[in-house]
């Protein structure tokens, strides 16, 4: 039990990091302000490929929760900044347009399973982010200023 209790409060810890960093600016969904490196982001991939359902790296503002393998991953990000909880790794870093948009991270502990990711697709409500180190991602965006609900461990009000 006490392994759940910890998880538990990692996650928790980290989506408040998540819902502060958030939390602090407009999701709106526009942001002139951001310093993506996109030419226009009012032109999003017509003929699209691999990345073109994947948006532009403004798109990802916001924060996205689910459960991979049934862990919890928590995402968040504000103005190319990105922060990620999953499976009690809490990592950090930037998005990046590298011909698609990806996500560049560093754990605190040193775990490499989550630190460099493509985001296959972002329709809005839902990403797909496919790491490098082989693992895939689902998640929804959450309501701005709320922790996601129905994931282990958080507490129910």
């Amino acid at each position: 039990m006490h392994p759940l209790v910890r998880t538990g409060a990692a996650v928790v810890a980290g989506l408040a990091v998540a819902v502060a960093l958030t939390g602090c600016g407009s999701d709106s969904g526009k942001s002139d302000s951001d310093t993506g490196a996109a030419d226009g982001p009012t032109s999003a991939p017509a003929d699209g490929g691999d990345s073109g359902s994947a948006g532009d790296a403004a798109a990802l503002d916001g924060t996205w929760a689910g459960m991979t393998d049934g862990k919890a991953v928590a995402l968040s990000v504000t103005a190319g900044k990105a922060a990620l909880v999953a499976d009690a790794h809490v990592c950090s870093g930037e998005v990046k347009d590298m011909g698609k948009v990806m996500l560049a991270l560093k754990c605190t502990d040193g775990d490499t399973a989550r630190t460099m990711g493509a985001i296959a697709s972002n329709d809005g409500r839902t990403i797909v982010v496919e790491w490098d180190a082989g693992g895939k991602d689902t998640l929804a965006k959450t309501e701005p200023g709320a922790l996601p609900t129905g994931l282990p461990g958080l507490p129910t009000p």
